[in-house]
């Protein structure tokens, strides 16, 4: 039994007369005709007596009248309902980024904004666990609307985001420092740029992580590059961070992810800033993906950073 049987035969009960309840359902009157006699074959029983003028329901028809209004009631409301939850959730965009980032930008930026302007953003956590590949084609395949990451000019890894059918806001300037853990003297366990005698033991980036060819490349640029021996590789700065807090070696990391560790003194700097490495945090989008909710979002953000300045790194 099709829904649009019971709409016919409500019309057809109502008007009481073939052609008129036709043309109400926007139909051929040979076609609701069909219909009609299919729903009866359906139901096994005569609905409509068509030896009377206007036609009449059989007592059958009378009871299937009934049920057939409550069922198509029924069918529009839950329609509805379903097409609401489809509205609610197109409204919500998707949101995709590192784990440092995550935990950085997150809830102190991304979701006060989203509030703020009364756009859900939900974020996919198995994104803290992707390549830089995975990125790329989320916001390819619509499997994501907003990527935050880093960039600079010497990072390849999210080289693709650069190509015409991506476009960013810049959402910071942001620096990578050295950092050491402290001793029982309260004095910083390690300093750049160590000798070749008595290099300083480091934790590193994995060689697949984002910040590894960054920080890499950088100190090959230096007037005097640093004596270093990896002791460790991580794939993510949290775990740098662990390592470098219990005493294990010098390690490079976002200036925002260790500001409180450096006013706390729980944590020092290894150097001074000519071993800092700039570097830029962006959103990206696909540029082609006009949903409004992403639009208007994109916009309000823009103009929001355009206004009050990029979000400053913490001292």
């Amino acid at each position: 039994m099709e829904l649009r049987w019971l709409d016919d035969f409500i019309a057809l009960a109502r008007t009481r007369h073939f052609s008129r309840a036709a043309e109400e359902c926007n139909v051929t009157q040979p076609t609701l005709s069909r219909r009609i006699k299919l729903l009866e074959d359906e139901m096994g029983v005569t609905l409509i007596d068509r030896n009377t003028l206007p036609l009449s329901l059989t007592p059958a028809g009378e009871v299937f009248l009934s049920g057939a209004e409550n069922m198509s009631r029924i069918a529009r409301e839950t329609k509805s309902q379903c097409r609401e939850i489809r509205k609610q959730v197109e409204s919500r965009l998707r949101f995709a980024t590192t784990q440092t980032l995550y935990l950085l930008f997150y809830r102190n930026w991304l979701m006060p904004a989203s509030e703020r302007h009364s756009t859900p953003v939900d974020l996919n956590l198995n994104s803290t666990s992707w390549a830089a590949s995975d990125f790329v084609t989320a916001l390819t395949q619509g499997k994501c609307d907003l990527v935050l990451c880093y960039w600079h000019p010497l990072t390849h890894v999210f080289q693709e985001l650069e190509g015409p059918e991506f476009e960013h806001i810049v959402v910071c300037e942001e620096e990578l420092v050295p950092v050491t853990g402290l001793g029982e003297d309260n004095q910083p366990l390690f300093q750049l740029p160590g000798s070749s005698r008595n290099p300083l033991p480091y934790i590193n980036y994995h060689a697949s992580s984002y910040l590894r060819p960054l920080v890499d490349h950088s100190l090959l640029q230096v007037e005097q590059p640093p004596h270093l021996v990896t002791i460790n590789e991580n794939m993510h700065s949290v775990n740098v961070k662990a390592m470098v807090k219990e005493g294990f070696g010098v390690g490079w990391l976002l200036k925002r992810l260790v500001s409180e560790s450096l006013a706390y003194n729980s944590l020092a700097l290894a150097g001074d800033e000519q071993w800092n490495i700039p570097l830029q945090i962006r959103l990206y989008r696909l540029k082609n993906s006009h949903r409004t909710t992403l639009d208007s979002f994109w916009r309000k953000l823009s103009e929001e950073l355009e206004t009050d300045g990029l979000i400053e790194v913490p001292n």
